[in-house]
């Protein structure tokens, strides 16, 4: 059996667990480094508090951290008719980019779910919003549905970004799971500390036990930090339907990284940590990037563009892949010859049992769904240990998804 049919088949029941309703955090604790930490090393597992992590941590670990921003994408809007229409936006079409979206003064076009969409299905049917702005005068919002899942938003009147629109009128859109509306409390609370990019519809939640001073502890032990970005999507949250994991479709998502990361991952290898899943599937997904181009299968040019790596990627061949230093040099050398300071380019990886690991040696995360790709991911980290690891977590009283407890897991060698 091929190594591609072999991961495809794997079946998620066996990444199934019980998790009671009250094991799920609905808000986080009021000193984000106060949570419980779980440390998974050699098969060993012990207990420490979050704010225990510069202990935890070697002075030649490099931490890898997501530093995007969660933005306000939910829009309510009402129709003449008093209907309430819910628009998320998840992700730019015109323009493309976040960046240039967000700083769009008179138009864009999102992909978007919409809530209540059967009340709203003729394109000519315009739904308005007036929003008051900071010095008091007011624009009006404009919305019309192009397609099933598009939406342009225009307006006139101000000079006013899209973004600036989202924070006056957007509400912070936090998880599904948590089966609450959004409070005040949420607009920083589901941030991290660092966030720093605006283009999440989800926090990369491990970052959110982060404080300033835990920080400072952190880097005074003489452990780097290396900021990458990856823009959360909704698909995040999208539950694993199929019974084998090779008819469940991965969402994209748009990753960054720097020049300067990429020499950090290459001094600092062997002792790399990643903060969170979303930083694990960037640099794994960078070194699939920096493979295929080393390999000749993505060329150079294509590295100006926005490349993707592929769902099956790391798992079609059979051959051995490339050392990770070597390729990541190359790439290194060749955006440096191209003068590309920040790469660009979309993930649709999917890492579970059976993958082969290239840069990630350790991952702080939560405590993730059943039957997830999270949690699919973790068990490729840590093999078996997975069911200890839970098992230990749901027996101490640990606190589960995205306000909920965290772990420190090493790789399984």
């Amino acid at each position: 059996m091929s190594k591609l049919t072999s991961v495809q088949h794997v079946a998620i029941s066996d990444y199934n667990y019980s998790l009671p309703e009250e094991r799920i955090a609905k808000h986080p604790l009021e000193d984000r480094s106060a949570c419980k930490l779980l440390f998974l090393k050699e098969h060993t597992i012990e207990d420490y508090h979050f704010s225990d992590l510069p202990q935890l941590l070697s002075g030649e670990a490099l931490l890898v951290r997501n530093t995007s921003k969660v933005i306000k994408a939910r829009i309510f809007a009402e129709k003449p008719s008093g209907a309430t229409i819910e628009l998320f936006c998840l992700s730019p079409i015109a323009p493309s980019s976040f960046d240039r979206a967000l700083a769009s003064t008179e138009e864009t076009t999102w992909k978007c779910l919409i809530g209540n969409a059967k009340r709203w299905k003729d394109p000519e049917q315009l739904l308005t919003k007036s929003i008051t702005l900071a010095d008091g005068s007011s624009v009006t919002l404009t919305m019309q549905r192009l397609a099933v899942d598009q939406v342009r938003f225009s307006w006139r009147g101000a000079d006013v970004t899209f973004g600036t629109l989202l924070e006056l009128v957007g509400e912070l859109p936090i998880p599904p799971y948590l089966k609450r509306e959004t409070e005040e409390s949420d607009l920083k609370d589901y941030q991290t500390v660092y966030a720093a990019l605006e283009g999440s519809v989800a926090a990369p939640t491990a970052g959110l036990h982060f404080t300033d001073q835990l920080l400072e502890r952190i880097t005074a032990k003489g452990v780097e930090i290396a900021d990458i970005c990856l823009h959360v999507g909704a698909g995040t949250f999208l539950p694993v339907k199929s019974e084998e994991i090779g008819a469940h479709e991965m969402h994209r998502e748009l990753c960054s990284v720097s020049q300067n990361a990429i020499e950090a991952m290459l001094r600092k290898a062997g002792n790399i940590v990643a903060v969170g899943t979303t930083s694990v599937r960037t640099i794994e997904s960078l070194y699939h990037l920096a493979a295929a181009l080393y390999k000749g299968t993505l060329t150079s040019e294509e590295l100006l563009g926005v490349p993707s790596v592929q769902q099956w990627q790391p798992y079609e061949s059979e051959a051995a892949w490339p050392d990770t230093q070597v390729v990541l040099e190359h790439l290194l050398h060749t955006m440096q010859q191209m003068n590309i300071d920040d790469l660009h380019f979309f993930s649709g990886l999917l890492i579970a049992p059976g993958y082969e690991w290239h840069i990630t040696d350790a991952l702080i995360t939560n405590f993730h769904q059943p039957k997830s790709t999270l949690l699919l991911m973790i068990a490729a980290l840590v093999g078996d240990d997975w069911h200890r690891v839970y098992r230990h977590a749901l027996d101490n009283g640990y606190r589960f998804l995205s306000y909920g407890d965290a772990s420190l897991l090493h790789r399984q060698r």
